[in-house]
């Protein structure tokens, strides 16, 4: 299969499009515009993400292009470069409707009662140089540095945006619905194209640390991976909810990909046991380490599930390999129990996942929140990446703390991880109650 190759044509226009800030978007934003879907509101939807995602797109790949130390070089990061090239290509030459001229003027007409947009809450454990979660900063220009010293482009931020669903009477051509199924066709088999991406970059950082020869990456290059993957959690967010919304069918509890009550008892006692078959599994025991739970069964909120569970799943992996490791696959009926323990304050809901299996070290700390930082050589390191799927091994390249906190980060909460070395871990999951 031939590679893409980016024309210098195709590299102006990114350049043009990542002067522009890209436009921060909040959870209770996308629940208000995707409660009753139409062919109309799905068409506003698709005309926003065909202006946003290439604007995205373009400030990856300008930033892939531009990487220090020789790690722009490296083949694996060329080829994420060219996927991201590709897509935004894709995304910038699809077709736009051919509407009618009546049609068009529906689409515009403001609604008699305007519905304002909530503004969105930057994220106070957000480093503002991260500039790619789901709310606006304070940073001037919209929150992004000038590229190629452009003064850069300002955008009408969300929240000032009018949402302006068109009447629910309207009959919508055959068109529109064309579009529209054309339009999540295309964002599918992007999604499908990205799939690889977080394996494909940590490849191409182990192929610069070879190079480089460096036991491990700089803040730089860490700075760069946080925004990166924070980015990608973004993209994949608004495409899989552009995706959900025109495919499946409606359901009460979800809008989209977001669950409206996302029960956390279901969720945390999902991800227990999951990680407990894993841990069973990997170390051959007939029961692992208990683990309590301590949660309303009737805590609701609006989250996106699979967000939770994936932070919840590494937390309680990490948890199960350090108790088994300390006390030993001998002593299975002297394993101390986990506690996972959860509770609703006035601004965030609180998930504590506490164990005792020894602590980590406090020189190490530091370490722990840095891609790549296992106790595995080079070589298995790189077999972990390929075979990689995220899910199964209990020891994984160093991905899942870091991915962990993005992941809790992205709509506004956060994760800690306070250690007692010779004792036990607590790691801490704040999530942000919508207000």
């Amino acid at each position: 299969m031939s590679r893409f190759k980016i024309s210098p044509a195709l590299w102006d226009r990114i350049h043009h499009f990542a002067s522009f800030p890209q436009t921060g978007v909040s959870l209770q934003q996308m629940i208000l515009f995707g409660q009753h879907p139409s062919q109309g509101t799905l068409l506003k939807a698709s005309q926003f993400l065909s202006e946003e995602l290439p604007i995205r797109l373009s400030h990856r790949v300008v930033e892939l292009e531009s990487l220090p130390d020789g790690l722009d070089k490296m083949p694996s990061i060329n080829r994420v470069k060219e996927w991201y090239a590709q897509s935004f290509e894709e995304l910038i030459n699809f077709p736009k409707p051919k509407l009618k001229p009546e049609l068009e003027e529906i689409l515009r007409v403001p609604p008699a009662e305007t519905i304002v947009f909530p503004s969105a809450t930057p994220n106070p454990s957000l480093d503002p140089r991260m500039h790619e979660g789901p709310v606006g900063t304070s940073l001037p220009n919209g929150g992004f540095p000038a590229v190629n010293g452009a003064a850069g482009r300002m955008r009408i931020p969300i929240e000032r945006r009018y949402f302006s669903p068109p009447p629910a009477n309207t009959i919508y051509p055959p068109e529109v619905h064309e579009y529209n199924e054309r339009f999540t066709n295309l964002l599918q088999n992007i999604k499908k194209r990205h799939d690889p991406t977080v394996t494909t970059v940590a490849q191409g950082v182990l192929e610069w640390k070879r190079k480089q020869r460096a036991p491990r990456i700089g803040q730089g290059i860490q700075e760069w991976l946080d925004r990166f993957y924070m980015s990608r959690i973004g993209i994949r967010f608004l495409i899989g909810q552009h995706v959900a919304l025109n495919t499946l069918q409606p359901h009460p509890d979800y809008v989209g990909i977001i669950c409206t009550r996302s029960n956390v008892h279901d969720i945390c006692h999902e991800a227990i046991e999951n990680a407990r078959f894993v841990c069973e599994e990997h170390y051959a025991l007939f029961k692992g380490p208990p683990i309590q739970l301590l949660c309303p069964k009737d805590l609701e909120f609006p989250y996106v599930p699979g967000h939770l569970s994936h932070i919840c799943f590494e937390l309680l992996k990490n948890s199960l390999r350090a108790v088994v490791e300390r006390y030993g696959v001998d002593n299975e009926d002297d394993f101390p129990p986990i506690k996972v323990v959860v509770v609703e304050g006035s601004e965030d809901i609180t998930i504590k996942i506490s164990d005792e299996g020894g602590g980590i070290p406090r020189s190490a700390m530091p370490l722990i929140w840095t891609y790549l930082y296992t106790t595995m050589s080079d070589e298995g390191l790189e077999e972990k990446i390929q075979s990689s799927d995220f899910e199964a091994p209990l020891a994984g390249f160093g991905y899942g703390l870091p991915l962990s906190r993005l992941y809790a980060r992205f709509f506004g909460g956060d994760l800690r991880i306070i250690s007692m070395d010779g004792y036990g871990t607590d790691a801490y999951v704040s999530l942000a109650r919508p207000l």
